[in-house]
């Protein structure tokens, strides 16, 4: 099989280290934007550099790995998808909600498998809390209380093209939780600080947020998120149910120093400093799980269609943070598609008036 990666920034140079040991992968090219970026990652790997995305895709492709800019994201999937070539590419799959819904219909209607990167359904700890609440053995929810935190900003550069912190971070919580319910959010409540860096605001965005969300059968959870944990990248979630309880994320390097005097366990290894550590293990076996997607062999863990459901929680939320006032989500996705039929019937001419007539 051979696999074509684009994009050899920080986690595109990762991913295509562990693609070369996925079992089944005879052949990686990668490309980028930066050429000289593309030939430096090929040469440090020793595989294949392309010129350009038009060039790796005329030599014949089993599947592509899209780890490029986000504002790139939506148009290389369309490139795949012209090309016939199964797709793997990293959350978010466009910068708004327009561009996403664009994406889930063309994947929809064709038969090439579009899968998205929300890595911690790969992860043991949540898996292992899943099955624990489709056992039974939790009982009802009552609680959920998940957090991301970053133990570092990232560059002032980074913010006006992310998304904000609840589309970029918080997201990956938004999805996990409902992969891990089988529920849906029906309204959030959610604010915003910045206490950091002014690039932040600068940006319209904040450096630190928390939602409220209720879910269609009464569940409640907390969403916490921060750019700014001096101790190390914490990534948990809380479970509780009426007859028990299960916590992801409790592990040795789990950046939790105790102010309790006393402790029947002590942490001696050092703490997770990016979310590339938390997870890696969750990252090689997502790719290795595309590879047989890709090949026909597995079914689509995380289509475009669920990845669009979590960022109308976190459309929601944003909206909620710049309103002071709780957000249905069915309120967003009611706006998306007022504007999606609009953009329709004025691109096939069917009605409306253009702007200024």
């Amino acid at each position: 099989m051979k696999i074509g990666l684009i994009g050899t920034g920080r986690i595109g140079a990762f991913h295509a280290a562990t693609l070369q040991n996925v079992p089944g992968v005879t052949g990686l090219v990668v490309a980028d934007a930066d050429t000289a970026r593309a030939v430096s990652l090929a040469e440090s790997l020793g595989v294949q550099a392309a010129a350009s995305v038009q060039e790796m895709y005329a030599d014949g492709l089993d599947g592509v790995v899209i780890t490029a800019a986000t504002s790139a994201h939506a148009a290389l999937i369309h490139q795949a998808l012209d090309a016939g070539v199964p797709v793997f590419c990293e959350k978010p799959v466009a910068l708004d909600v327009p561009g996403t819904i664009g994406v889930v219909e063309r994947a929809q209607a064709g038969t090439v498998p579009v899968q998205i990167g929300f890595q911690r359904r790969f992860d043991v700890g949540y898996r292992a809390a899943r099955e624990a609440l489709l056992s039974g053995e939790l009982g009802w929810l009552h609680t959920l209380r998940a957090c991301t935190s970053d133990g570092t900003p990232p560059p002032a550069g980074y913010i006006p093209t992310s998304g904000g912190l609840f589309r970029d971070c918080s997201i990956h919580d938004f999805d996990i939780l409902r992969w891990l319910t089988g529920r849906e959010v029906v309204s959030v409540y959610a604010q915003g600080a910045n206490r950091g860096a002014s690039f932040f605001a600068d940006g319209d965005d904040v450096d630190t947020c928390a939602a409220l969300l209720r879910f269609d059968d009464d569940t409640l959870a907390t969403v916490t998120a921060t750019r700014y944990n001096g101790a190390g990248h914490d990534v948990r979630l809380e479970v509780c149910g009426s007859e028990g309880a299960r916590f992801v994320g409790l592990d040795d390097r789990a950046p939790l120093p105790s102010a309790e005097p006393e402790l029947s366990w002590r942490r001696s290894a050092t703490p997770y400093a990016t979310f590339m550590e938390r997870f890696h293990d969750a990252y090689v076996t997502e790719l290795g799980v595309f590879t047989e997607v890709a090949a026909g062999r597995a079914a689509n863990p995380c289509s475009p269609a669920e990845a669009l459901e979590a960022l109308y929680v976190a459309e929601a939320c944003e909206r909620s943070r710049r309103t002071g006032e709780p957000v249905a989500v069915a309120d967003v996705r009611a706006v998306a598609g007022a504007v999606e039929g609009a953009v329709g019937e004025a691109a096939d001419g069917s009605g409306g008036t253009a702007p200024g007539a």
